[in-house]
């Protein structure tokens, strides 16, 4: 019988380790943010492509990622999570340091790639907090903590690269224009996220332990692996139970290498380890699995009510069925437009205006300094950091998630419309405005995403594929998120400012009318706790929950 893992104690030390390893990622993902138009200026691109090279700067780092994760993740069922953890975190240090080095545009380009193509972490930070957790009532308080250190991290990036870039420039009395930060005027924010990375490396050589249970001494009443170990399973039926361990390091190169393609094979199958590393002020991961849906909290949702029809009766349910797939789809339109703000938002409050506040500009930007453009940003991550911890539990509790998702979809173009226009706005109110829409564009993304994934579990017609689902509806999403930056960038870059802006708006209408074609879900009593908190959970059907007293029965407010 499977060991009785109720009574173990939650794992506080070893998910600070891996907390202090994920928060350093963000640090460097969203300090270029700030200074990646400046900075492709600077190296000799014309002011006019800015913003489509700096869209392709930032995609080009999700994209080498998706190409390796796979890859990595079944390294680490060979080797051990801890290697290619480590080994991540020093790739994302070595593009670091390369970038902020770089003399031209393709060598930024190709350091970018390559710390995409070595971050192991993005196809195992989410195991090693699965694995490192046995008790299932501390899940929701584990997962919880990821979405929480990475929004923190990307607060912190976002400053850093707005008043550590250009150092010479903006603090002449303290780094000389001759010196290596006035030839290197990006390196000082990247050199931070490297020492900051290095530091994270060290504690985890020194402290992080091993998350892979084939590396472990096997229990006696241990039973087979379950989803959460390891990432192949078929290993361990391969060599006997428990048997990836550290004397399979002991074989040819040749059996370690059939390993890893064995690995692979198994690793494909389950795609929803895949995610990307973005530079967004929100935690891009998402798995349908979990009661956290992507937030810092604990949202229960009821099975459906089971059907009156005889299951032989029954038609055999399709994995990817109609609702899946518009709900799918409606989140592709939801992560293009967002990840696209994010991205020419920099370009736009540091291209130069083409007229004086109080006239409408529908060609250039507002011409802020990069003090200015990591202020907003690390604004924005604060101003993400309140509404999801503070604000989407009541919301959503109150108005229900289907009422949320439709309505935040409906109400979406507002931001893209109003940006345009805050040029026109009298000076003393255009900075107001920018936070105006930075503070739209945070509420309605952190409401109607986890509500659309909430949806989309809803939809699902079994918990056994779970995982195909939303490994398809991830690899969506991070396609979405990978076209939007430079394409949107060459619009900006073709037609102007507000012809960027208008196309978003567009895509955001596009996503209205989308919402025809999505049936009509409906989830049942909605219950949201913070993950954060201590509490009483209960485990329910593989996910953790607590019991709210207050939740809404949404069946019953919608009829």
């Amino acid at each position: 019988m499977p060991r009785d893992t109720s009574h173990d104690p939650f794992p506080t030390k070893q998910l600070v380790i891996i907390g202090i390893c994920r928060f350093s990622e963000p640090i460097a993902f969203n300090s270029i943010l700030a200074y990646s138009p400046a900075m492709v200026e600077n190296l000799g691109i014309d002011r006019k492509d800015a913003a489509f090279y700096s869209g392709l700067l930032v995609s080009a780092y999700a994209v080498a990622e998706a190409t390796t994760a796979l890859g990595w993740g079944a390294i680490s069922d060979v080797y051990g999570r801890k290697p290619v953890a480590l080994i991540g975190l020093a790739g994302v240090a070595l593009s670091s340091l390369l970038f902020g080095f770089a003399q031209s545009y393709w060598v930024a380009l190709l350091a970018r790639l390559i710390g995409g193509a070595l971050n192991g972490n993005v196809a195992i930070m989410q195991t090693m907090v699965a694995e490192v957790v046995t008790n299932p009532a501390h899940e929701p308080k584990a997962y919880a903590t990821q979405p929480f250190v990475w929004t923190l991290g990307g607060i912190i990036g976002s400053a850093m690269g707005g008043f550590l870039a250009e150092p010479a420039h903006f603090y002449p009395n303290t780094f000389s224009q001759d010196g290596i930060f006035g030839r290197y005027p990006y390196l000082l924010p990247n050199l931070f996220a490297a020492v900051s990375i290095v530091l994270a490396i060290i504690q985890g050589i020194l402290f992080l332990e091993e998350t892979n249970p084939a590396f472990k001494e096997p229990q006696p009443d241990d039973d087979a692996p379950t989803e959460t170990t390891p990432l192949n399973p078929a290993l361990n039926r391969v060599r006997g139970r428990g048997s990836i361990n550290r004397g399979s390091f002991r074989g040819s190169f040749r059996d370690r290498s059939n390993s890893v393609i064995a690995a692979m094979r198994e690793v494909r199958k389950r795609p929803s380890f895949l995610e990307e590393g973005m530079p967004m002020p929100i935690d891009t991961r998402f798995d349908i699995r979990r009661a956290s849906f992507g937030t810092m909290h604990s949202i229960h949702i009821p099975p459906p009510r089971p059907t009156t029809i005889p299951a032989p009766l029954q038609p055999p349910p399709r994995t990817f069925n109609y609702t899946v797939m518009m709900i799918t789809l409606s989140l592709v339109f939801i992560c293009y437009h967002q990840m696209a703000f994010i991205t020419a938002m920099p370009v736009w409050l540091l291209d130069e205006p083409l007229t004086k506040f109080g006239h409408i500009d529908f060609k250039g930007g507002l011409g802020f300094g990069l003090h200015d453009v990591g202020t907003y940003l690390a604004v924005n991550g604060a101003i993400s950091l309140f509404i999801q911890a503070v604000i989407f539990p009541p919301f959503v509790e109150k108005i229900g998630v289907r009422h949320s998702f439709v309505w935040t979809i409906i109400l979406y173009p507002i931001v893209y419309l109003l940006v345009p226009f805050i040029s026109a706005f009298p000076p003393k109110l255009v900075s107001p405005g920018v936070y105006l829409a930075f503070i739209l564009q945070s509420f309605f993304s952190i409401i109607v995403f986890p509500c659309a994934l909430i949806l989309l579990k809803n939809a699902t017609p079994s918990s056994l594929v779970l995982g195909r689902v939303n490994g398809m509806a991830m690899s969506a999403c991070c396609l979405a998120r990978t076209v939007s930056s430079p394409l949107v960038g060459g619009i900006y870059s073709l037609g102007g400012s507000a012809a960027a802006w208008f196309s978003l708006a567009a895509v955001a209408f596009i996503a209205i009318i989308q919402l025809y074609f999505v049936p009509r879900e409906r989830v049942g009593k909605i219950e949201v706790e913070s993950g954060m908190k201590s509490g009483s959970f209960r485990h329910d059907s593989g996910y953790a929950d607590h019991v709210h007293e207050n939740a809404i029965d949404e069946s019953e407010a919608e009829d």
